[in-house]
């Protein structure tokens, strides 16, 4: 089995062509040329994968990719996936992470329209919500242009399954957090912070808002999502979640209370991270994964900021002598 992963440098996509590897695919990784391009999460892996290059910008680059590959699976990872980011480049965010998904179906219509498709759809389409729990029929609001763009690649995606028979299903992911998560992430923006002022490197962690709640998750346990719904005999669309929310406040008491610190004394709230329009409550109702595809969540939500918060330890004390190693 071929399978090709748009995104692969990212926490999910090494996630996922860690999995893939595991059951015996051939795994091939869409890469954009870029300058800046970070291999860091597939560096353990990188001898096993088959990148290609290829820009979800750019129409003829993904037909020739399909052509050269001929993949029995397509995983659609990529995106411009930071939220705040999405206000300063909106156009950008749309090209990317809505239209980019209809390039990679027009292509697959044409060259392989055989391959099944994943699209990595976000619970930010939800946005202002309309109902808590989520599930697969909740409307969307989405509330800044990530999650417009979200929604967008969303329904191309079940049009393109409609209009023209193809197997294609949208994972509406909530959050899934891990230690390959980017800093610029609230998570790991906490986890990395705890581990400077732990290890004496940092004095004060900057937060936005505290009180928004999200349902997170472990992305380890989510990739087996992604591929499971390809697994199936008929293509259709899941929410994948825990069905529990905690808000960002939690998450900070549990990250400082693991290397036993208080986190008033260190937590300080800026209006330079409040975002133009929040998302308050996310939470997900993933009953329909669960009976259809027998997905569960394996990883705990304290278990998870541990884990994170210990990989920040050990990556940023190589080389000092501390008790957290």
């Amino acid at each position: 089995m071929k399978a090709l992963i748009t995104g692969i440098t990212g926490q999910d996509g090494s996630y996922l062509a860690d999995f893939l590897l595991s059951k015996g695919y051939d795994v091939y990784g869409m890469v954009r040329r870029s300058s800046t391009e970070t291999f860091e999460r597939i560096a353990h892996i990188k001898d096993r994968l088959i990148l290609k290059q290829a820009d979800l910008l750019d129409q003829l680059s993904l037909i020739k990719l399909l052509e050269d590959v001929q993949p029995d699976e397509i995983y659609n990872l990529a995106a411009m996936s930071f939220v705040p980011t999405s206000w300063n480049q909106p156009v950008l965010t749309g090209e990317f992470t809505g239209i980019g998904v209809t390039r990679v179906l027009e292509a697959i219509r044409q060259i392989c329209p055989g391959t099944k498709f994943y699209q990595a759809s976000s619970s930010e389409m939800f946005g202002k919500v309309r109902e808590i729990p989520q599930n697969e029929l909740t409307p969307f609001h989405p509330r800044s242009p990530y999650g417009a763009s979200k929604a967008y690649g969303h329904y191309i995606t079940i049009n393109y399954r409609e209009s023209y028979n193809l197997f294609n299903v949208s994972g509406i992911l909530f959050n899934h957090e891990s230690p390959r998560r980017g800093k610029e992430f609230v998570t790991r923006k906490i986890t990395d912070g705890v581990a400077r002022i732990k290890l004496g490197l940092a004095e004060k962690l900057r937060m936005g808002n505290l009180d928004a709640k999200r349902d997170w998750g472990f992305a380890g346990d989510y990739v087996k999502a992604m591929w499971m719904m390809l697994q199936q005999e008929k293509a259709d669309d899941y929410i994948i979640a825990t069905g529990i929310a905690h808000s960002v406040m939690e998450f900070i008491e549990l990250a400082f209370a693991h290397v036993d610190l208080d986190w008033k004394k260190y937590v300080v709230q800026d209006p330079e991270f409040m975002r133009p329009a929040e998302v308050d409550h996310l939470l997900g109702d993933s009953s329909k994964a669960r009976k259809v595809l027998g997905w569960e969540p394996e990883v705990q939500f304290e278990e998870l900021v541990n884990m994170m918060v210990d990989a920040d330890l050990a990556k940023l004390g190589k080389g000092q002598k501390t008790d957290d190693g």
